[in-house]
């Protein structure tokens, strides 16, 4: 039985490589009010770092509260990591939105604000289409590989309709029992397993 805890607790790491289009999901013990059990789904990643938005964080405020040319828009909006908080990101499935780029099949990043303001407001785009993100989370050089060697992160993939689906309640512990054998343990695992 000792043994057996042991292997729990030691090895966590999964060999998925990091890649643009998956996703880095929190090892459970992952501290900080950005991170703690979040699920990154990464748009850039080469040798000079890497950006991804936090899935999984939802803001108690809408497009329309947050951003004066969205009136009368009211998406959801996610804490996207602790860069640039003050900047409204987005990912979406609209190839005809000018300047955005396709980081994997289907799926845009960025692209011209005020072509996509337009079409917000002539109803041209759905919730299930684009998600916002206030700031970013964002990795320096060899930094994203150094939190992968402290097992801080597994990698993970995610098929576009959970992308897109808006609320993710469980989406972290889905992303983490998708990984199979011990980490389907990890996902039930209490957020605080003194109060269990």
């Amino acid at each position: 039985m000792e043994k057996e805890f042991q292997e729990l607790f030691q090895i966590r790491h999964n060999d998925d490589r990091v890649e643009v289009g998956k996703v880095l999901i929190a090892e459970p013990f992952l501290e900080g009010k950005y991170f703690n059990r979040s699920v990154v789904y990464m748009v850039e990643y080469d040798e000079n770092g890497g950006v991804g938005f936090v899935l999984n964080k939802p803001l108690p405020y809408t497009t329309s509260e947050l951003v004066k040319e969205l009136e009368g828009v009211s998406f959801p909006v996610y804490i996207g990591g602790p860069v640039e908080r003050n900047q409204l990101y987005y990912i979406h499935r609209r190839e005809d939105i000018p300047d955005s780029v396709e980081i994997a099949k289907g799926i845009y990043w960025g692209g011209n604000f005020q072509a996509l303001t337009g079409m917000l407001k002539a109803g041209k785009i759905l919730e299930g289409e684009i998600r916002f993100f206030a700031g970013y989370s964002g990795w320096t050089e060899n930094q994203l590989d150094s939190e992968l060697q402290e097992n801080s992160w597994m990698v993970g993939t995610i098929p576009t309709e959970i992308l897109f689906s808006v609320p993710n309640d469980g989406l972290w512990e889905q992303a983490m029992s998708s990984l199979g054998g011990r980490h389907k343990l990890w996902a039930n695992f209490p957020e605080d397993p003194i109060l269990n």
